[in-house]
């Protein structure tokens, strides 16, 4: 029975892997920029195995409320019709209904184990990485991010927006940042968040990643971009003054390209004097 569990909880990883593989397998080219549009009610394309669970979750729950708004809206039209004062002249002296007061304990509590479980499921999943592949600190500041990666010497940057006045034909308004963060394509990359001074949030939605990041405190998640683009995100935890000022920009390369990038990273970055914390620092070098 533990083994039947095992595999039942491993298949979501399975079944991920295997698209992923097809996708490089079939030479899926660039995804487009994943941003928000202009009158957009739904949600962003899915771009990783979480998001999807999620949208999965969404549907299952959009039906049940639709169900349930369909019966108790129907309920009471019929209750208006059945029971109105010209039906029913004299009032009914009842006072209670043990099966029905029974039914409308009994099937909620199911309804909301039905909901429950999958959620649970959810949430456990996106949680924490089976054999991450490679590990990024992300660390919020006001009013900025800074990108660590652990396992590749430390390198460490920050990522700032860029100003209106300085952005260039074709970029985004308020979603354009200096440094991008880059990842590689298909592969498990855990994320660890934190912050220096207040509580910000680390969301990309086409990405289904959304994770606090406390003063104090790392909290882990982790993604697997299906494929190659630029996927944006925001911080949406109202962090101060200038909130709006820390957009995400995340650049999924190919895994045979992202060793090229980092030994480029580094050649970009220069390391400077430790910080306070003993951790090694790389700073963008100015002309």
């Amino acid at each position: 029975m533990r083994l039947i569990r095992r595999r039942g909880a491993a298949l979501p990883y399975l079944v991920s892997g295997v698209l992923a593989a097809l996708l490089f397998a079939l030479g899926a080219g660039e995804a487009a920029a994943q941003v928000p549009q202009p009158w957009q009610i739904g949600m962003q394309t899915a771009h990783s195995p979480v998001q999807r669970s999620i949208e999965n979750l969404h549907d299952l729950v959009l039906v049940i409320i639709a169900v349930i708004t369909l019966f108790v809206g129907g309920l009471l039209v019929w209750v208006l019709y059945r029971y109105n004062a010209r039906r029913n002249p004299e009032a009914t002296q009842a006072s209670h209904n043990t099966v029905l007061e029974v039914a409308w304990t009994v099937l909620p509590v199911l309804i909301l184990v039905i909901i429950a479980i999958p959620s649970f499921r959810l949430v456990y999943f996106q949680d924490r990485a089976q054999n991450p592949d490679l590990t990024i600190k992300t660390i919020g500041h006001q009013w900025y991010w800074e990108y660590s990666y652990p396992d590749r010497d430390n390198l460490s940057f920050e990522s700032r927006m860029i100003p209106e006045e300085e952005l260039k034909p074709g970029q985004l308004r308020l979603l354009e940042v200096d440094n991008q963060l880059v990842v590689p394509a298909g592969k498990n990359v855990r994320i660890l968040t934190t912050s220096t001074d207040v509580i910000h949030s680390f969301f990309i939605p086409s990405l289904g990643v959304q994770r606090y990041a406390i003063p104090g405190r790392t909290i882990e998640t982790w993604v697997r971009v299906d494929q190659p683009g630029t996927y944006y995100g925001q911080c949406n935890q109202v962090c101060g003054t200038n909130h709006n000022s820390m957009p995400i920009s995340i650049r999924a390369i190919a895994p045979e390209e992202f060793d090229g990038w980092v030994e480029k990273a580094k050649a970009q970055f220069a390391t400077t004097a430790p910080t306070g914390n003993g951790r090694v620092r790389v700073a963008e070098r100015r002309p």
